[in-house]
């Protein structure tokens, strides 16, 4: 008998610690349970969410449908050449996990990208990215399962059609990733595109993955919120694309503008930076809050609902509109 549970509670399943409840609950460990639930036909005619860490969604209402947990685990070795290594990795491990994994192994291609939190089945929807690299950088292949027919098969790079933190999945959620497969390098080049890298590494020739990881952790932490501190899931504003027009008329009157030019011709504007200019940074309705360090980050400083939440994001969005002629698009995934 497939277990489940009724009337769930969210809470310590959501980064930003709101409170919100699952009208039903699976903890799907292992494929074969997945395979049961969908054979059952309980998924039929009812809404369902997959739920990894928790990292990148915000709970306005309680959900009414079928919560996935997904807590698949595993690594393994797939393959191995001269120059490359393919690793595999069970979706629900935890991503920060999985990477320091890598780095201690010395292989190149994911230490740009630790300690991003959620799992590694939520890094290819969201297609991840930090400090002038994006997952799809390494990613080879995945495995995923159909929730209607049970159809298991392999989506190779091109058909997760990997965007700025979108891919096929974003558009097509009834597909519930088993595994992640990179291919990484024994003997890579470092990615330092990103000024606070390129400044503390200048002048050194050799430099190994697990030097540039605990940089980048050190800098991720001066910058952000620890979730189990004070609630929030990161940035929660993708940075905007502008046409090259617009930004030179921004840059006319802000000539310190932070953004950086698109092989589409556009420009990349930095949110935080737009929502700092409009007064928001450190700024607090109620319990939900603009982080004192940076202003991409919304928090919860305590007691904020979903709703506290999202009525602050739409004033940010309502402001940077009226000022700058931009409208923010949520990183982060609102289940109403």
């Amino acid at each position: 008998m497939i277990k489940f549970e009724r009337d769930f509670s969210l809470k310590k399943h959501n980064t930003f610690g709101i409170e919100a409840r699952a009208k039903y609950f699976f903890s799907v460990t292992y494929s074969s349970i997945l395979q049961d639930i969908i054979r059952s036909e309980f998924l039929k005619d009812k809404e369902v969410l997959i739920l990894g860490g928790g990292s990148n969604i915000l709970f306005v209402n309680d959900f009414e449908g079928v919560v996935l947990h997904n807590l698949i685990k595993g690594i393994r070795l797939t393959g191995e050449n001269e120059e490359a290594v393919f690793i595999e990795a069970g979706s629900g491990e935890n991503w920060p996990g999985f990477v320091d994994f890598t780095v201690e192994k010395g292989w190149y291609g994911l230490e740009n990208l630790s300690l991003i939190p959620g799992t590694v089945g939520a890094a290819p929807v969201q297609n991840i990215g930090a400090y002038g690299v994006e997952q799809q950088n390494c990613f080879d292949h995945l495995t995923a399962v159909n929730l209607k027919t049970g159809e298991q098969r392999k989506f190779t790079h091109a058909e997760c059609t990997f965007g700025y933190r979108h891919s096929y999945f974003k558009e097509n959620p009834g597909w519930f990733i088993l595994s992640v497969t990179y291919k990484l390098m024994k003997n890579g080049k470092p990615v330092l595109h990103y000024g606070p890298l390129k400044e503390h590494f200048a002048g050194k020739k050799e430099i190994k993955p697990e030097e540039i990881s605990e940089h980048i952790k050190e800098l991720r932490r001066n910058k952000l919120p620890d979730p189990a501190e004070t609630g929030n899931s990161g940035s929660f504003f993708k940075n905007p694309e502008i046409a090259s027009e617009h930004y030179a008329r921004i840059k006319s009157i802000y000539p310190n503008v932070p953004a950086y030019p698109l092989d589409n011709g556009k420009i990349k504007i930095a949110a935080g930076w737009l929502i700092e200019q409009c007064g928001w940074k450190g700024k607090r309705m109620k319990d939900a809050g603009v982080y004192h360090k940076q202003a991409l980050v919304l928090v919860n400083h305590g007691s904020a609902t979903g709703n506290d939440i999202l009525q602050l994001a739409g004033e940010i969005k309502q402001s940077v509109l009226e000022k700058f002629g931009i409208e923010l698009e949520p990183e982060v995934r609102v289940v109403m």
